[in-house]
């Protein structure tokens, strides 16, 4: 038995535990973990200056803001501990519930997936995060962080796991994959026997091997090419804030926004005015024929930018004739994540977040809402562009599968 399979077994015994655990009990696991968080600040903050000590060079500015944390960000990752703990516990509810003419009753009930593997990429907090959430929802996890988090995300780890030692919750219920090579994450997408379900969160290239590589199931989550169209009636002042925040507050983000789609009516007073606002954070402009007319500054669109997802400061801009044109171009190229319109005029909205079909649609909003916590979800453990089982931000709830139970008094077929 290898190493990943021990780990398996153990995962798949903790979860046999868990889904019976009562909600007091992992919410006071859950309490803890907070806790020890905060009280291991020191060590997680020492072990997360070596990755980004190793990260200098080899990781864009924008990556290593991903990877860095502070002490504030630490208090963050405890506050979405604590904020998942005080979620409804969604096992045991019931989703459906009839009689039969035969009397006999029928109730559709939530519970846990089972075991969760979770491959992910650069962000540290992801580890907590992930964990919290599979813990409330009655849900093993093992968890392969990539290389770039490596120490971050073992210290992460072992202060959870000293929480959960202390709690009634089994502490198998949250592991670790120390190998970050090719050759675990492969052997992970084999692990049928012990995983129940597979979650890949990072760029595309890891989402894309996972899915086409896996035999577990595959919850497929979060490539972010997010458009704003800017249409003919949109408020300039507004949209300029929303471009804005979307494209700089955070890019490496996967909400945040790739892609400015203005309409032609209203491209020659809003483009200037906004790459105006767009050069205070340095952001690239790559432009079509028509809008490079308007950005001396802008280098010529090629082809395959308006399919890219930068996660930096650069932004692909394409003026449109119509509405239509907008959406056709978001259906082409649309990672189906997160996706804005920008307008004063109700019926084009009304037709946008209708034709549009991404996991979250934005009518005068910032696509950087797009996260569990900030639409009142807690933490979430990735945001699902697919359609089977769960889509966009993915908290607690989408966490259980469920299950029928059935009780009669005798009843036969």
């Amino acid at each position: 038995m290898t190493k990943l399979e021990q780990m398996g077994a153990l995962a798949k015994n903790a979860a046999r535990t868990l889904r019976t655990e009562s909600p007091s009990e992992k919410t006071a696991a859950l309490e803890r973990i907070a806790a020890v968080l905060l009280e291991k600040k020191t060590d997680i903050l020492a072990a997360n200056a070596l990755d980004v000590k190793a990260a200098q060079g080899a990781l864009s500015p924008s990556m290593i803001d991903r990877l860095t944390l502070s002490e504030e960000r630490i208090e963050a990752m405890a506050d979405a501990v604590i904020a998942v703990s005080k979620w409804p516990d969604p096992v045991g509810q019931v989703l459906e519930e009839r009689d039969l003419l035969n009397g006999l009753h029928i109730r559709k009930t939530a519970v846990p997936l089972g075991v969760c593997g979770i491959i992910f990429e650069a962000r540290p907090n992801v580890t907590s995060d992930c964990a919290a959430l599979c813990i409330k929802a009655g849900n093993a996890c093992i968890l392969r962080g990539g290389k770039e988090a490596f120490h971050s995300n073992m210290a992460i780890t072992k202060a959870m796991q000293d929480a959960l030692a202390s709690s009634a919750l089994d502490a198998a219920c949250v592991q670790l994959v120390e190998g970050t090579s090719r050759e675990s994450a492969a052997e992970m997408m084999a692990m049928t026997e012990y995983l129940d379900v597979l979650i890949p969160r990072g760029g595309a290239g890891l989402i894309r091997s996972v899915v086409d590589n896996a035999k577990v199931p595959v919850i497929e989550t979060g490539v972010g090419n997010c458009h704003i169209y800017v249409d003919k009636a949109a408020d300039i002042p507004m949209a300029i804030d929303i471009v804005f925040n979307a494209k700089t507050s955070r890019p490496s983000v996967c909400n945040a926004a790739e892609k400015l789609l203005v309409h032609a009516d209203i491209a020659s007073a809003f483009l200037p005015a906004v790459a105006e606002k767009l050069a205070e954070k340095d952001v690239e402009l790559r432009a079509d024929e028509s809008a490079c007319k308007l950005l001396p500054h802008a280098h010529p669109a090629v082809s395959d930018d308006w399919g890219r997802e930068y996660l930096d400061y650069v932004m692909g801009v394409k003026i449109v004739g119509s509405i239509d044109e907008a959406i056709d171009h978001i259906e082409k190229y649309s990672s189906h994540h997160s996706d804005c319109i920008v307008t004063a005029d109700q019926s084009a909205a009304d037709r946008f977040l209708a034709a549009v079909d991404s996991a979250a649609v934005y009518h005068n909003a910032s696509t950087r809402f797009t996260d569990g916590g900030e639409l009142g979800l807690g933490a979430e453990i990735g945001i699902s562009t697919q359609k089977l089982h769960a889509r966009g931000p993915m908290g607690v709830n989408q966490l259980v599968s469920y299950k029928y139970v059935i009780s009669g008094n005798g009843q036969i077929r």
